[in-house]
């Protein structure tokens, strides 16, 4: 597969996450759930959801707009490295925050791996 095809899956990768978290007020209810927390926490959970909202768009729009420059300049390389890291660093912090046996928590965790195979890929083609 093509170096720009592979930036592309990146693309749909990261909008995909970018409209996931932003259904994250109705999967998990926060309406109701975030108001048995505090409100530095309820804040700041929600704030840190819509800042992840604008980095996985921001990469989409970067991977759709700029394919050829992510896998043919040093700070397009940089950046692939940065997101493959990412994802793999999600992945390491499922098993530690999110123990739990659940097929959907699998299917995310095997979302995670593919992120930092999708954006580790360009970087050997």
């Amino acid at each position: 597969m093509s170096n720009e095809r592979l930036i592309l899956l990146c693309g749909l990768h990261s909008l995909g996450f970018a409209l996931f978290h932003l259904a994250f007020w109705k999967l998990f209810d926060w309406k109701h759930e975030l108001r048995k927390v505090g409100l530095p926490t309820r804040a700041i959970t929600q704030i840190l959801n819509l800042r992840l909202v604008y980095v996985f768009a921001g990469i989409a729009a970067i991977c759709f707009l700029f394919p050829a420059e992510l896998y043919g300049t040093p700070l397009g390389r940089a950046l692939l490295l940065f997101m493959a890291l990412f994802w793999a660093g999600r992945t390491i912090e499922q098993f530690v925050f999110l123990r739990v046996n659940r097929p959907m928590v699998h299917v995310l965790t095997g979302l995670f791996v593919l992120g930092a195979v999708l954006f580790t890929l360009p970087l050997f083609g």
